[in-house]
């Protein structure tokens, strides 16, 4: 954790911190696998409305995944990077059906509340130590998560 007093924060908070942004990274990449299956397999009349949007997803999905492992670099650790290890602590799990328009857009939102949550413990954890940088990030991502969440439940007529 070498670059904790060159960024003004404290080792044991980097520390804390990159272990939460870990979990958060292996739920992303679960998420982004997931939807990627869903933009693969859709079939059905949905197909066109759907495949874009998941396209859209996943391109901003795997952006975030990057952004959080250098994040985690940035505050001296090493980022996880095996979809074993990543299975391990992630609380989305592998989806199955990904061919059914409606299923994928359930799972989609469920993996939203995952990401949300974990976000909003860093905000908890980030803002006690000090830390802008992530909580700044994980504040953003809440932002536009929360737009996508309405979209997606409007989708369904919820």
């Amino acid at each position: 954790m070498k670059n904790a007093s060159i960024i003004g924060l404290k080792e044991a908070d980097c520390k804390k911190i990159a272990e939460k942004l870990n979990v958060l990274l292996a739920n992303y990449s679960v998420f982004y696998q997931n939807t990627r299956g869903s933009h693969w397999n859709i079939k059905g009349e949905q197909f066109f409305t759907l495949h874009p949007k998941f396209e859209e997803l996943y391109n901003s999905l795997v952006l975030k995944i990057d952004e959080i492992a250098e994040r985690i670099l940035t505050l001296g650790a090493t980022p996880a990077h095996n979809y074993s290890d990543y299975l391990k602590v992630a609380t989305i799990k592998e989806s199955q059906e990904v061919s059914n328009g409606t299923k994928s857009v359930e799972i989609i939102l469920d993996s939203f509340k995952v990401v949300i949550d974990l976000q909003r413990e860093l905000l908890d954890i980030t803002d006690k130590a000090g830390d802008e940088g992530t909580n700044s990030q994980m504040s953003d991502y809440i932002t536009e998560q929360e737009k996508e969440v309405w979209m997606y439940n409007s989708y369904l007529g919820k």
